[in-house]
């Protein structure tokens, strides 16, 4: 590791992002990449998951020339079909009816980049999310209670989304809230940094 400071950019906006990182207890500062984020022809769900990640990261260079940059992005797949946010609620209802019996794909693209040399790891995590048979009652009620609209499958998995499914299938539950904190620690080994020993010096 560098003899500078350690200082940690985690390139998004999003609050969930933000509070699964701040459980790895390494200071760090957020900002927003801005970013054509277009899927391109023939790119797969995890092909465009992990060029946006490393996108978002290497986009704050600039701004952040002696960070080390979190990029990360994220799509889910349903019946082979890209499944957005809803942003309102009869979408939401409409997308969890689609998803009642059925299974969604997470994939989570991760990137690590260090802004003063120029390197970078980065991976793609998969989740899978089973969901149980609902009722058109049951779907309403959630909805209604969480009002889930900012959430890639009309969910929050952090929170009552828990009642709709089965099975949860991965290696870390923290990819579907939109940071794999395991891929996370694995890049930062790649790296060459030890995450309990910044976490053990603050």
């Amino acid at each position: 590791m560098s003899t500078q400071p350690f200082k940690l950019l985690l390139a998004s906006s999003s609050p969930y992002r933000r509070e699964l990182l701040s459980r790895l207890r390494i200071p760090f500062e957020c900002a927003s990449p801005d970013i054509d984020e277009s899927q391109q022809a023939d790119e797969t769900p995890e092909q465009y998951v992990g060029r946006l990640a490393s996108e978002k990261a290497q986009a704050l260079r600039q701004q952040y020339p002696h960070h080390w940059i979190i990029g990360s992005d994220q799509a889910c797949v349903l019946n082979g079909a890209a499944v957005s946010k809803p942003g309102n609620r009869e979408t939401a209802i409409r997308q969890l009816k689609q998803a009642s019996g059925n299974k969604i794909r997470f994939h989570t693209g991760l990137a690590l980049f260090n802004a003063n040399t120029g390197e970078s790891w980065s991976l793609v995590e998969p989740f899978d999310v089973y969901f149980r048979q609902l009722s058109s009652d049951e779907i309403e009620h959630y909805v209604d209670i969480e009002k889930p609209y900012d959430c890639a499958g009309s969910f929050k998995a952090e929170g009552l989304g828990i009642a709709l499914f089965t099975a949860l299938e991965g290696r870390d539950s923290n990819a579907l809230i939109g940071l794999p904190l395991i891929g996370l620690v694995d890049l930062f080994k790649q790296a060459g940094i030890d995450v309990l020993q910044l976490a053990a010096a603050q």
